[in-house]
């Protein structure tokens, strides 16, 4: 049968046990238990002002922040966003310190989360992320098997029109067949057609 393993939980309620039942000094249980008289003093402390629930263990966060933005800041701030709905921490700062040039008010990331925190931040739609088309269906196993075309971006030309240049190339090779500059019209007509790129020249 294997040990069990004791909880913190279950330690300090065997060693309040061992303590009351008198038989061991304090000294003597806190080096069975490993741990200093500090601690087994502060344990039965607790134990004999709130009882087993005084055992549990306490969240170790301090109650108050020395760098806590004030209340009276924090107010201030929510009451210029509701004011100014479309302002950010940015703005709102700015506000504030041309109204009260003496408030220590905080960074402009304080700001944004203490709008955050307040819901006074709407969440942004996320767009669909397109995935990879994946592998293609079709098996390229010879040349002129397969014909690819892709358009690499656009551009402006010194004569201030757009170029869309068109890439095809030979699917098996790699061998680039033709890279025409395109207008946007002519560019709609070869992704429907295919075969008229050759005429979708400027």
């Amino acid at each position: 049968m294997p040990w069990k393993e004791a909880s913190p939980m279950d330690q300090r309620t065997q060693f309040i046990a061992d303590h009351l039942r008198d038989v061991l000094s304090i000294t003597e249980l806190c080096a069975m238990y490993g741990v200093t008289r500090k601690t087994g003093y502060k344990w039965i402390d607790r134990y004999l002002r709130q009882g087993p629930a005084g055992l549990e263990e306490r969240s170790r966060r301090p109650r108050r922040s020395p760098n806590e933005t004030p209340e009276d800041i924090v107010a201030a701030i929510l009451e210029a966003r509701r004011h100014h709905p479309s302002w950010g921490g940015k703005k709102l700062l700015a506000l504030l310190h041309k109204r009260h040039p003496r408030w220590p008010l905080p960074g402009r990331s304080t700001a944004c989360d203490i709008l955050s925190r307040h819901g006074m931040v709407p969440r942004r739609r996320q767009r669909r992320r397109i995935g990879h088309p994946g592998k293609p269906t079709s098996q390229i196993l010879a040349p002129n098997d397969g014909w690819t075309a892709d358009y690499k971006g656009q551009f402006r030309t010194g004569d201030g029109r757009y170029c869309y240049p068109l890439t095809v190339a030979d699917g098996f090779s790699r061998y680039l067949l033709g890279c025409p500059r395109t207008r946007w019209r002519a560019c709609r007509r070869c992704r429907r057609g295919g075969s008229g790129w050759a005429s979708c020249r400027s």
